[in-house]
């Protein structure tokens, strides 16, 4: 009997005969391609206020196109598990659960209130993935689901096509020196506050990329470009959630009780909130001025993930040569860099100077949809996978401590450029 069950485990495990990174960049490309030829899945809105708006989000119509998209997510998922060190037949059972948190977490972002303070998906999909993690012991086809870095880089390598180069150039010059001035001061200042903690350098490369770019998606670059630990991955994604409560909600008030000038008050809010969806929100309870501003800002940033994670892998292989003794050779380099960076890239550039403007604007909110699907995704499983104790236990919660501390500079040194960026020189 023992033999048997082990022979039908094999059977349906993958060889790890692609690694997770190509993975993402295959699942990417067949989304991607899939919407351009005209493959394109209704994605039903999720906006809600009250009890007699929620009925209306579950009409037979758009529970069938839910049901719809979640054979369309779970097929092109398959085609990167398939490669993977992963048991099929229970990722097949446990995705359909990990999905419909990913739905719930945006039907309850989408709520007027939510939506009016800024609370995105993203803190309730951590938090549906908390509870559902902590409160039961899962079984093993939730946890075989429950890929977080996977969906978040497919999440990427989709999301590299809402990157254009045309809007980058529309950021201007105040955005981009703005965010390089950000990222860069931040992080090597970051770096020194975790090491400052007594933790390791993966720790740090990490949280300060985390804490200067644009969190949850910066530290899985960084984790993927030094091929860190993924459970301190696991703790720097659910911190950098947690913490980004309370900003969203205090940073516009602050804004509004200083009398701050839009401009300055959206490039504050832009240069420090996580993803641009709270920034929008957070700035839009400041004006229409300061949501374009910090949108601006955010859009910068987030250009800078590719540069950030090439910059890590090199500097990582360097590091750990030097400690061998040993020269890194491009090969080393190239083994370490992480490969959805170049999904991400691929995307941007196609979709900026090879499709025609008339498809990208029409498949622009197809894409999205998809993007904020697959990162929700990706969120509800790092809350199944953290632990509420590991939070506070692990490093004797340093990590908690310096990522804070490296937080409450970061907005301050955004306040002060964005006073002199685009309060005094624009």
């Amino acid at each position: 009997m023992a033999a048997s069950s082990s022979t039908a485990t094999r059977a349906v495990t993958a060889k790890p005969h692609l690694s997770e990174d190509w993975a993402a960049v295959i699942v990417g490309a067949a989304v991607l391609t899939a919407i351009l030829i005209g493959f394109r899945p209704v994605v039903p809105g999720l906006k809600w206020a009250d009890g007699g708006t929620i009925a209306a989000l579950a009409t037979p119509e758009k529970l069938v196109n839910w049901g719809q998209l979640l054979l369309f997510s779970l097929g092109f998922t398959f085609i990167g598990v398939v490669g993977q060190a992963v048991d099929r037949l229970q990722f097949l059972i446990g995705f359909p659960f990990v999905f419909v948190l990913a739905v719930l977490a945006q039907a309850l972002a989408g709520n007027a209130i939510a939506s009016t303070w800024g609370i995105e998906y993203v803190i309730f999909a951590l938090l549906l993935g908390l509870i559902a993690g902590n409160l039961v012991n899962l079984p093993p086809w939730i946890r075989e689901a429950a890929r977080s870095e996977f969906y978040v880089k497919t999440g990427l390598v989709v999301m590299g096509a809402t990157i254009l180069f045309e809007e980058i150039l529309q950021a201007g010059v105040y955005g981009l020196l703005q965010s390089i001035l950000v990222v860069t001061v931040v992080w090597f200042v970051s770096f020194r506050i975790v090491k400052s903690m007594r933790l390791d350098d993966e720790w740090a490369a990490m949280l300060s990329t985390a804490v200067s770019i644009c969190g949850v998606s910066a530290a899985i670059a960084a984790c993927g470009a030094i091929q860190g630990d993924k459970r301190k991955l696991g703790y720097v994604t659910s911190v950098v959630l947690i913490v980004a409560v309370p900003m969203i909600v205090l940073q516009p008030w602050i804004a509004r009780w200083a009398n701050m000038p839009e401009a300055v008050a959206g490039a504050w809010i832009g240069g420090t909130l996580d993803t641009t969806g709270s920034v929008v929100a957070a700035a839009a309870l400041v004006g229409e001025a300061a949501m374009k501003i910090g949108t601006v800002v955010k859009f910068s940033q987030n250009v800078l993930i590719g540069v950030a994670a090439f910059l890590l892998s090199v500097w990582w292989t360097m590091k750990n040569s030097a400690s061998k003794s040993q020269s890194p050779g491009a090969g080393v380099i190239w083994e370490r860099f992480p490969k959805f960076v170049l999904g991400f890239l691929a995307a941007s550039l196609l979709f900026s100077f090879a499709i025609d403007k008339a498809t990208v604007k029409e498949t622009k909110a197809v894409i999205g949809s998809l993007r904020t699907l697959w990162f929700a995704l990706g969120f509800v499983s790092i809350g199944l996978e953290t632990r509420f104790t590991q939070l506070l236990s692990m490093e004797g919660g340093r990590p908690l401590i310096a990522f804070i501390g490296a937080q409450a500079f970061n907005v301050v040194w955004t306040l002060i450029l964005a006073w002199v960026i685009f309060g005094m020189l624009r």
